[in-house]
């Protein structure tokens, strides 16, 4: 186990580095001035530099690259001139020092994200923890909803191979893996937020706080998760009961489920018992890289029913070319990614003991 956490620790530390670099050379090869877009229209060639020595943007691009591990590094070295981009300044950092030798202080702090070009300076972590909370509600929402009726649509076709049921289930599964969810999020915003409003009760837009008449409270509008819900759900719904239905059906052809049998066990002892437990593994795969998808993949759903997530903040800071709340954004997506998946791999070896951590 000590040699799995450290091999994954060494491979973490890795990935990371390899997705910082990418994202710094990405994004700084992009056309535009960083201190322009900072200070809008009307800004006087002095202001431009002032904001480029403050920023760092007038180093070469091997110590501008320095400056942001050094930012994004949780054991950072800062200078003690206040002149200088590495100053430890408690505005920028969350810090505590270590030590200090000569001009040069050592700490422990919290990721410096930068700040926002189009908000007034502020962080890219009050921006994404502003954000993020309300896609991992409706990604979690979604999932929930796919993994529920996946499982039991899954398990339905497969136990209702080759009948009408399983032949419904099928075509309505292919269906859902082919919409676009663009397309999906549009029609049932007109469908049930417009047209069946007064049925529904639901809102075309709307997010998860929103003021109420008068502007004075914020209140909690759960009504608005629906939609966005069940239209991120609808593909990964749909991937859950092909996998689901699949994994199953070759499970049960199993010897051991032969010898359950003999044994007179009734059929649904051993589905519960054994067959959907062994057959969960592919469905894992799916929700792990579905899930880790749908903080990345919200932008549509978020963008189009107007929710208040980190997909729609992504696509006002593209409209505005706000780049540290973009790059900020993709760090944070990808680091999600890489903690799913090493839980999926503990996932793995509670639903498999013949699965070894190595």
């Amino acid at each position: 186990m000590l040699s799995y956490i450290l091999n994954k620790a060494f491979y973490v530390l890795l990935t990371l580095i390899g997705v910082v670099t990418v994202i710094f050379l990405l994004f700084t090869v992009l056309p535009g001035d960083p201190a322009k877009m900072m200070l809008g229209q009307n800004q006087t060639v002095e202001q431009v530099e002032a904001v480029k020595k403050k920023y760092g943007f007038d180093k070469p691009l091997s110590t501008q690259y320095f400056y942001y591990l050094n930012d994004l590094s949780p054991l950072s070295f800062h200078s003690t001139n206040s002149d200088d981009y590495t100053f430890l300044d408690s505005s920028k950092y969350s810090a505590t020092t270590l030590f200090t030798i000569g001009e040069t202080t050592t700490v422990i702090k919290l990721p410096y994200l930068r700040a926002s070009f189009a908000k007034q300076g502020k962080k890219v972590s009050e921006v994404i923890g502003d954000t993020l909370p309300n896609t991992f509600v409706l990604a979690i929402s979604a999932i929930t909803i796919a993994i529920i009726f996946g499982l039991i649509f899954g398990v339905i076709s497969a136990l209702k191979k080759d009948t009408w049921i399983d032949k419904s289930i099928q075509v309505f599964s292919t269906f859902g893996m082919s919409v676009p969810s663009f397309f999906s999020a549009i029609l049932f915003a007109w469908l049930f937020g417009f047209v069946l409003h007064k049925y529904t009760n639901l809102e075309m837009t709307g997010s998860l706080y929103e003021l109420d008449d008068f502007g004075e409270n914020v209140n909690i509008r759960w009504k608005n998760l629906i939609l966005p819900a069940v239209v991120l759900g609808i593909r990964p719904l749909a991937v859950i009961i092909q996998l689901m239905r699949n994994s199953l059906l070759e499970v049960m052809s199993q010897d051991y489920i032969r010898t359950a049998r003999a044994k007179g066990l009734s059929e649904f002892q051993i589905i519960k018992n054994h067959a959907i437990k062994n057959a969960l593994n592919p469905v894992v795969t799916a929700i792990s890289g579905w899930f880790a998808s749908m903080l990345a993949g919200a932008v549509f759903v978020e963008y189009i029913f107007g929710w208040n997530g980190l997909g729609k903040e992504i696509v006002n800071a593209l409209n505005t070319l706000d780049l540290p709340v973009i790059m900020g954004a993709v760090l944070v997506i990808a680091t999600l990614f890489i903690i799913i998946n090493i839980l999926v791999d503990f996932i793995y070896r509670l639903l498999d003991p013949r699965v070894k951590l190595n």
